[in-house]
């Protein structure tokens, strides 16, 4: 298994002395509840008064200014101050370089709010979907077979999260992705997994002569035609309704492009290679799929790494039950097994996102 340098460099071999190792067991033992405490910290403010303050601040201040209890208050910064969000000196407690970075990070703010909203809940049952295959934790929002089918059904603040967390991480990616793309001169994009229309919006307006067709779930096309409503350009975005997880499904065919943006991550490994062979089935000589995902071993830091082998976890106890975010060999080797070939690979898009350029 390869992986990029930096990760290399720091996966290969031990890091940690063993009073570190033993101090970072404790704090995966106490894991949950450093989460929640931090994420109180947050929410409740304590973390931005700190950090307007370069003085400090005493547990009585920060009553006065949060109308919680002096205990609220106490046992909260008791807790951050071992967990290091907070430092104490003078008297006062003051805001560390950890707890400026939970409130002015938006990767962390996003990272937190989803964790909380959508996976905090159902983790409890990760060991069962482990050992049954199923996002056994989904069912603590609805009985459906995959969040894809419930996604409109969700309660408020787990949509609104999800939707967060998954335009945040793409969004950012857009603007090189889109070069790279319209480098092929496509006058039609068939968008797999289009989700609400964003990529689709982007498209039609970076390009006033393409055409996108977006391939979704019945009902996640109900959802993109109310976001996309009113849009410049939404009269060249078509909806073409299919359960991609049906292997009788085919592919529209005739399009100059294929875009499956954070999508095959939706899947387990036998899924994609059927989802890229009706794909490829689909496809001409001339005809480009481009694949955009966030690779974990070919990330340029490890902290990225971490974020994306954790959100694979999600896939397993909420999502589906059998998807993660793929080491980029894994994921070729079902490229090829759909045959199809990998023309050319582009890193370091965005948050993250490499785009595996195929062809037939």
């Amino acid at each position: 298994m390869k992986m990029f340098p930096a990760l290399e460099q720091k996966y290969t071999k031990e890091q940690l002395r063993v009073l570190e190792a033993r101090a970072r067991a404790h704090e995966i033992s106490f894991a949950p509840v450093t989460f929640q405490v931090s994420r109180l910290m947050v929410k409740f403010g304590i973390l931005q008064l700190l950090a307007d303050t370069k003085e400090g601040l005493t547990i009585s201040d920060i009553v006065d200014k949060t109308n919680l209890s002096h205990y609220a208050v106490q046992v909260l910064l008791e807790a951050s101050l071992t967990i290091g969000t907070v430092i104490y000196a003078d008297e006062r407690f003051k805001i560390s370089k950890v707890g400026w970075f939970l409130v002015s990070d938006p990767l962390v703010n996003v990272n937190v709010t989803f964790n909380h909203d959508v996976t905090y809940q159902g983790m409890y049952h990760l060991e069962e979907a482990l050992l049954n295959g199923k996002p056994e934790g989904l069912k603590v929002f609805g009985p459906w077979k995959t969040i894809y089918e419930g996604l409109s059904s969700l309660p408020e603040a787990a949509q609104k999260s999800w939707l967060q967390f998954d335009h945040f991480y793409s969004d950012s990616s857009f603007d090189e992705a889109l070069k790279i793309v319209f480098s092929h001169h496509p006058k039609t994009l068939l968008d797999v997994g289009g989700n609400t229309g964003r990529w689709a919006l982007r498209c039609v307006a970076f390009d006033e002569a393409v055409n996108v067709t977006i391939m979704d779930l019945p009902q996640q096309l109900e959802m993109m035609k109310t976001q996309i409503a009113g849009q410049q350009g939404a009269e060249r975005i078509d909806g073409y309704g299919a359960d991609l997880l049906d292997d009788k499904v085919p592919f529209p065919q005739g399009f100059d492009s294929i875009w499956m943006s954070q999508f095959l991550d939706c899947f387990g490994e036998e899924e994609i290679v059927s989802i890229l062979r009706r794909a490829s089935h689909a496809m001409d000589s001339d005809t480009t799929l481009f694949i955009m995902e966030t690779l974990w071993d070919r990330q340029a830091n490890d902290t990225a790494a971490f974020c994306l082998t954790h959100v694979s976890m999600y896939f397993t106890a909420m999502a589906n039950g059998n998807s993660k975010m793929y080491h980029s060999e894994d994921l070729i080797r079902c490229i090829e097994a759909a045959g199809l070939t990998v023309d050319t690979i582009h890193d370091g898009l965005g948050n993250g996102h490499s785009i595996i350029v195929c062809k037939k």
